[in-house]
């Protein structure tokens, strides 16, 4: 198995090796989801459809009996509420832009040589499978997220009974240990669901099946696969808080936009969208790593069962 920076390191090179291609037609595909994830930090706070959600979900909170002098209360409130409203906004780009840009880079990945003719044809066979396997993806998320709810409920609730919630502090500290368990919780199945859509692209196939398969091939490569996926999160989250600090400050002094404000919003959406392209690559990288580092270990035990039988055999002649 392939150490973090190596595959980092070949995932780059690759990148660079077919910069023309990968700069310019997967890139396009997803520059429109980029657009809209960025544009969504104008439109969310004013939305009507988030304040719904954001009282809907406080008084889910309460009923289930989450302290609300909890600080996780306010925050898992809040995340919860732009997590839903972001991807209910950007579902029809997901499903179509997003996924479209994954499949050409996985079948550039995948050939090695990739072609500016007939890629977009190319792609859309393998829009199916992949369509497939983010509905299943969803639903899993959306198991995630209600097994943590239902996880710090009762993580709260216990301590609350304990009285250890009225210490000064402890709800500090509790509310850190609870976000801890969320975090890992989401991120081992964010990472399972990027590469349950790679696995989808190279067989063809999607569904249950694939996410099932992911977690049966990084069983013991999570900390690899967390590792991996935290740089490309970061840079994103390092874009957003750009087109926050360039874009829509400024809109908010003015009110308004002007031509260098939008130029300057589609070179941020274009870098968002190349990252969301060398990370689908990283995901490729690592996949085929993974499957390597299987097929070693498949022809290893093959071989040495040989040689056991191979031995049995030989002793069976001796006596």
């Amino acid at each position: 198995m392939e150490k973090t920076a190596a595959i980092i390191r070949r995932s780059i090179f690759t990148f660079l090796k077919n910069y023309q291609y990968f700069t310019s037609t997967p890139s396009l595909l997803a520059l429109p989801f980029a657009v809209l994830c960025l544009v969504s930090q104008l439109i969310l706070p004013t939305s009507p459809l988030f304040r719904i959600i954001h009282l809907r979900l406080r008084s889910l909170f309460l009923a289930a009996g989450f302290p609300q002098s909890a600080e996780l209360f306010a925050i898992l409130n809040l995340k919860l509420s732009q997590t839903i409203v972001n991807y209910l906004f950007s579902l029809p780009f997901t499903i179509s832009f997003l996924l479209l840009a994954k499949a050409s880079v996985i079948q550039a990945v995948e050939r090695k040589k990739p072609e500016q003719k007939h890629a977009l044809a190319s792609c859309i066979q393998l829009l199916s499978p992949l369509l497939i396997t983010q509905f299943c993806n969803s639903l899993l998320i959306l198991s995630a997220n209600a097994t943590c709810f239902c996880l710090i409920v009762l993580y709260f609730n216990f301590f609350d009974m304990l009285g250890a919630l009225s210490a000064p502090g402890s709800s500090l500290l509790l509310s850190a240990l609870g976000a801890i368990i969320y975090s890992i919780i989401l991120a081992n199945a964010y990472v399972i669901c990027n590469l349950a859509l790679v696995l989808s692209g190279y067989e063809k196939a999607g569904g249950f099946i694939s996410i099932l398969k992911t977690y049966a091939l990084i069983q013991d490569r999570t900390a690899t696969a967390l590792l991996l996926a935290l740089p490309f999160n970061m840079a994103l989250a390092g874009i957003e808080a750009l087109f926050e600090y360039r874009i829509v400050r400024s809109y908010n002094r003015a009110f308004s936009f002007n031509a260098t404000m939008v130029f300057e919003g589609f070179l941020i959406a274009y870098l968002y969208a190349m990252t969301l392209v060398l990370d689908t690559i990283v995901g490729c990288i690592f996949f085929r790593s993974c499957r390597t580092t299987e097929s070693e270990t498949d022809r290893e035990e093959t071989y040495f069962h040989g040689i056991e039988i191979h031995d049995s055999k030989f002793l069976a002649k001796g006596v």
